[in-house]
């Protein structure tokens, strides 16, 4: 028997596309949602909220008064597709999508290794 082969869209970003398929209308490879604008990379804290991942993203911020840097954080809400599969303490890559609810601008694309 021959193996199907997934119809995968290609979603303008160079990311290895995820071996699952779904039937998920707001997947970017699998479903209709177009994705644009800023890419960005973080690691996830949060999985409980159905198909929501939370992504924390760290950064420096320069103090000119005392000339150092402080560490800050931010946090994002990103919609997971079925077919991605991460977990709490994975990096992943984000992209910037059309408003799927009052939170969620993001959606996931990529797990890093």
């Amino acid at each position: 028997m021959a193996k199907r082969k997934q119809n995968v869209r290609n979603i303008g970003i160079v990311v290895t596309p995820p071996k699952n398929a779904c039937q998920d209308r707001h997947c970017p490879f699998h479903g209709t949602l177009s994705v644009r604008g800023r890419v960005i990379k973080g690691r996830i804290v949060s999985v409980k909220a159905q198909r929501t991942a939370i992504i924390e993203r760290e950064y420096f911020r320069f103090i000119p008064k005392y000339e150092r840097y402080e560490r800050r954080h931010s946090r994002t809400a990103a919609y997971k597709p079925d077919c991605i599969d991460a977990k709490v303490g994975d990096k992943v890559k984000i992209a910037e999508c059309r408003p799927l609810s009052k939170t969620k601008h993001f959606v996931v694309i990529e797990v890093l290794k």
